[in-house]
């Protein structure tokens, strides 16, 4: 059986205030395709379908366009729901899709397994949704769950118990964050932090193959235990991180093989660094005018209007940061030692735009405007 495992569109997310529905939809498209021209027998999203619990309307219509382009491939689709879903929202309708596409949101039937058989037997595919423990504990009375480990360790003995029940191969479906993960690979916005969130690998011992999804960087945790990531790049912190999912075979005896496949990525993201002019230099302009623009300029003084500018020659650039660089060699002063020498005004002010400038003073037209400022103050006192 061949399997498909993706996670994490996040419908109806925008970035930088920018929408993405566009984008996905080429993605989803993309990933439509790849179903077919790889003969994939099951696609499982393993959570946060959605960004928000209240989607719009445009989110539902690209959700049930995807699910239905898939399902014409000839795919099973398996959804489970993430911390982003609504389980009510996204489960509403479930008994109501057309056969072969199952959303899987209620915690009392993650030991109840979606069976499918090719021909070397079935395989059961058992779905978690997102586990929240102030909420779900109320199902399980006697046992105790206050972390995402002690409640995803339990849903997993559910999922035990149900291998037991129903033989043959598994895969378990989950949306957490486990022990093992590269920090430097794409987090989400809720992982918190302490480590109370963090699910031991060895909670997940039992099915052949683990799909996770939470984490928006392709991970593998360990050859059974993986995370795709996001289909999407949702920030500059994911840039260099590859968008894709991976491709999973089962054979008669278990995990044959696992692929990873690319997916396109819309529109590059960048992170341009350097004064402002060399920001705006030709040759940035021309490799970057069509990409995701974070500019992190290091001009010594903030720049007037660096966005505007910016924006006429890269039309994406969606964040601009202002880093001066810092002289190595320059010692640093408090601001009552540069007031010491200071005896006029003049003086105070220079040093106090010397404190606030990381050493750098007024420039010859600021130190104009301050002149003619204290010379009118000089003159209004006279006239008093």
């Amino acid at each position: 059986m061949r399997i498909l495992h993706t996670s994490d569109w996040h419908i109806g997310r925008t970035f930088h205030g920018n929408s993405t529905m566009d984008a996905l939809a080429e993605v989803l498209d993309a990933l439509t395709a790849q179903v077919r021209e790889n003969d994939v027998d099951v696609v499982i999203v393993a959570g946060d379908v959605f960004d928000s619990a209240t989607p719009a309307g445009p989110a539902y219509t690209l959700l049930g366009d995807a699910l239905v382009a898939l399902h014409e491939t000839g795919a099973r689709v398996i959804v489970t729901s993430g911390n982003h879903d609504s389980a009510a929202r996204l489960g509403f309708q479930a008994r109501l899709l057309r056969d072969g596409i199952h959303v899987l949101t209620d915690p009392l039937s993650i030991g109840t397994p979606v069976t499918l058989a090719d021909d070397d037997g079935p395989v059961h595919f058992y779905g978690i949704p997102y586990l929240e423990p102030a909420i779900v504990r109320q199902h399980w009375s006697g046992t105790e769950l206050r972390t995402q480990a002690q409640t995803l360790a339990h849903a997993m003995d559910l999922v035990r118990a149900g291998m037991r029940e129903h033989t043959g191969r598994s895969v378990a479906i989950a949306h957490c964050f486990a022990a093992g993960v590269d920090a430097t690979i794409g987090l989400e916005r809720e992982v918190r932090q302490g480590g109370l969130d963090v699910v031991p690998l060895s909670v997940f011992d039992g099915p052949d193959y683990v799909a996770l999804g939470h984490i928006h960087g392709r991970q593998q945790v360990s050859e059974r235990v993986r995370y795709s990531g996001a289909p999407l790049h949702y920030s500059f912190g994911e840039q260099h991180k590859p968008r894709g999912s991976w491709l999973v075979d089962l054979d008669a005896s278990g995990l044959a093989a696992v692929e990873w496949i690319d997916l396109p990525v819309p529109r590059r993201l960048v992170t341009l660094t350097g004064t402002l002019d060399e920001i705006l230099s030709a040759d940035n302009v021309a490799a970057h005018a069509d990409d995701w623009v974070f500019a992190v300029y290091t001009d010594a003084l903030a720049q007037t209007e660096p966005m505007r500018r910016l924006r006429e020659h890269f039309p994406h650039c969606a964040m601009v940061q202002h880093q001066p660089s810092v002289d190595a060699d320059r010692v640093e002063r408090s601001y009552a030692e540069r007031l010491r020498g200071a005896v006029t005004d003049t003086e105070r002010i220079d040093a106090f735009l010397e404190h606030v400038r990381g050493g750098h003073g007024p420039s010859e037209r600021e130190s104009e405007l301050i002149r003619e400022v204290l010379d009118d103050r000089v003159r209004a006192e006279a006239l008093v």
